[in-house]
């Protein structure tokens, strides 16, 4: 399984862009807004999926991890091909449609080419779940490392401010963190900083 290619881009074009991985040229079919990420570059990491039929082998890239969770969501969904999710992620971007599955945007799903009013529905009816599930477990750990570091900061202010210097405090409230995790309170925190 090919799950990236970090190398020269060799040819690009709005389909597809060849990258040359220590002297071997892989194709890959691209949406046009990984495209568009591509033009200003020369070298570049494309993340990859390995389509295998019986009688194909078709190597999709993609610029981003959620452009290809994306992918891999739509040709689950029957009636929806590599080529087909990779149009509809020309015509979108990733938010545009996981905005139009989780709002029940028919219409919007239906505008791409090569997707009719049934295939769209099914998309919203097979994705919609999965859609809302990922999105509110990402903001979960947005929040939770947010909170983390916004805690961390507060912690090394607070003992700066007590004389302590600035590689020690931030020494100290690592070690702290590491040892008791995200279950502890500023005041703990602080406290057990100037203690170690």
């Amino acid at each position: 399984m090919i799950s990236y290619l970090e190398g020269k881009i060799a040819e690009l074009d709005p389909t597809y862009v060849i990258i040359d991985v220590q002297g071997v040229g892989y194709q890959a079919y691209i949406s046009l807004n990984t495209f568009s990420k591509l033009k200003q570059k020369e070298k570049t990491k494309l993340i990859t999926h390995l389509h295998v039929r019986e009688d194909l082998q078709v190597l999709y890239g993609f610029n981003d991890q959620s452009e290809k969770s994306l992918f891999l969501l739509l040709i689950s969904v029957s009636g929806i091909g590599p080529n087909t999710a990779i149009v509809m992620l020309s015509s979108l971007s990733v938010a545009e449609v996981k905005n139009a599955i989780v709002t029940n945007d028919v219409k919007k799903i239906q505008s791409v080419k090569g997707i009719g009013a049934k295939t769209a529905q099914r998309t919203i009816l097979e994705l919609k779940d999965k859609i809302l599930k990922h999105e509110s477990s990402e903001q979960t750990s947005d929040i939770s490392s947010f909170s983390n570091n916004n805690m961390r900061g507060e912690a090394l202010s607070a003992l700066i401010t007590l004389g302590i210097n600035k590689s020690m405090a931030e020494k100290n409230v690592a070690t702290v963190l590491k040892t008791h995790g995200d279950n502890i309170t500023l005041e703990e925190l602080i406290k057990l900083s100037l203690k170690s």
